[in-house]
C-alpha cells in the first residue's frame, strides 16, 4: 500500500480521549449554549447504517484504506451527518453520493492540508498539489500523451482518485450546470486553504474581519453547493447566481463554518495552540481571555445567522424554487449542527458556560 493510503486511513479512525491544554476543562456533548440553531428529528439509523455500508464498499472499491485497517465510519459519522444534512434527500443514492464527496473532501483536506497530523502534508507544497486535486474535478485537457500521464497521475493517489471517483458519481445524477457550481465551489475552498497555509508559514495573525473573509472560502460551500441535486431538482444557475441567492448561501455557509470554530475548539487548541480559529483570533485581537472570546464568537455567529434566517424568508417569497433551495440550505445548517453538537468521538466542549 501506499503511504497516502495509509496515511489516508489514520484520519479516519476514531479518536482518542483528547489530550487538552490543562488550562481548559471540557464536557462531552450538547449545544453550544446560547448558539442559534434548529432542532432537527434524529437521523433514520436504517438510513445511516446503508448509506455508511454503500460508503465503506466503494472506499475499498477505490483502495483508499489499506486492507489491514480495521477501523469503521463510526468517528466521523459520514453517514450520519448527509442524512441529518440532507432530510429531503431524493434517495438512497444521492445520499451516497453526497457521502462520497464529502469523505472526498476530508481525505484531501486531512492528507494535503493538515501538516500538523503527520500525514505527509506540507504547507510549501500546498499549491501544486491542490493545483492537481482541481484537475481531478475539472478534468486536464491536453495531448493524448499528457492526458494519459495525468490519469495515471490520479490513479496513483488517494486523495485524488477518490476527488475524482466522487465527482464522477455526482455528475451522473447532476445536471452539467450543478456540477459545474460545484467544481467552482471547490476551487473556492482550495483558495481558503491555501490562505490558511500562508499565514500560518508566515506567522501572520488576522484582524478578526480578516479571517472571517478567509473562512468565507475555507468553509463548508462546495457540501452546501449539491442541496438541489440531492433533494432531486435544480435551482436554475441564472438564478442561483442572482446577488441575493449569492448572498443568503454565502451567511448559510459562514454560520455553519462558524459551528465547526467552536465546536473543533478544545480539539484544535490540544493539537496546536497557535492554530488560527475564530475564538482565538478575537482572543487576539481583542486582548481577552478565551472564554469571553468564544462568547464573542457566538454572538458573531448568531447575527450571521440571524441574517440569514430574515434575508432567506423575504427572499423565498421570490418563487417556490427558490423558496425550496432557501430551506434547503436551512436544513443542511441545521443538519450539520446536530451533527457537531452530539458526535462526541471528534468534539468536547470547554466547560466557559
Amino acid at each position: 500500500m501506499s503511504t497516502t493510503q495509509d496515511t489516508a486511513a489514520t484520519s479516519f479512525v476514531p479518536p482518542g480521549p483528547p489530550n487538552l491544554a490543562r488550562s481548559v476543562r471540557t464536557r462531552r456533548g450538547g449545544p453550544v449554549p446560547g448558539l442559534k440553531h434548529r432542532p432537527v428529528a434524529p437521523a433514520d439509523p436504517e438510513k445511516v447504517r446503508e448509506v455508511d455500508r454503500r460508503l465503506e464498499a466503494w472506499a475499498r472499491r477505490l483502495e483508499l484504506f489499506p486492507p489491514a485497517w480495521k477501523g469503521d465510519f463510526a468517528g466521523f459519522q459520514f453517514g450520519r451527518a448527509v442524512v441529518l444534512q440532507h432530510p429531503r434527500a431524493a434517495d438512497l443514492e444521492r445520499l451516497t453520493v453526497a457521502g462520497k464527496l464529502l469523505l472526498a473532501e476530508n481525505l484531501v483536506d486531512a492528507c494535503y492540508c493538515e501538516e500538523d497530523e503527520g500525514r505527509g502534508a506540507s504547507r510549501s507544497r500546498l499549491g501544486g498539489r491542490l493545483i492537481v486535486a482541481q484537475s481531478a474535478l475539472d478534468p486536464f485537457h491536453g495531448t493524448p500523451a499528457t492526458e494519459e500521464q495525468w490519469r495515471r497521475g490520479l490513479e496513483a493517489d488517494g486523495p485524488l482518485r477518490s476527488y475524482h471517483a466522487a465527482v464522477k458519481d455526482y455528475a451522473a445524477l447532476a445536471t452539467p450546470s450543478q456540477t459545474d457550481r460545484f467544481v467552482h465551489d471547490i476551487a473556492r475552498l482550495h483558495l481558503g486553504y491555501l490562505a490558511e497555509a500562508s499565514w500560518a508559514g508566515t506567522r501572520h495573525r488576522p484582524k478578526v474581519w480578516e479571517y472571517l473573509v478567509m473562512r468565507q472560502f475555507n468553509n463548508f460551500r462546495p457540501c452546501m453547493s449539491i442541496v438541489d441535486a440531492v433533494d432531486g431538482y435544480e435551482l436554475p444557475a441564472q438564478i442561483h447566481a442572482r446577488p441575493e441567492v449569492q448572498r443568503i448561501t454565502a451567511l448559510a455557509c459562514n454560520a455553519t463554518t462558524l459551528v465547526n470554530d467552536l465546536y473543533s475548539f478544545t480539539k484544535e487548541l490540544a493539537a496546536d495552540p497557535t492554530h488560527l480559529n475564530l475564538p482565538q483570533v478575537i482572543a487576539e485581537n481583542e486582548r481577552c481571555g478565551l472564554k469571553a472570546a468564544c462568547l464573542k464568537a457566538v454572538e458573531i455567529h448568531n447575527e450571521i445567522m440571524t441574517a440569514f434566517e430574515e434575508e432567506s424568508a423575504l427572499l423565498s417569497a421570490a418563487g417556490p424554487l427558490v423558496e425550496r433551495y432557501a430551506q434547503g440550505l436551512a436544513e443542511w445548517v441545521a443538519g450539520n449542527h446536530e451533527w457537531h453538537a452530539t458526535n462526541t468521538h471528534r468534539y468536547s466542549l470547554p466547560h466557559y458556560w
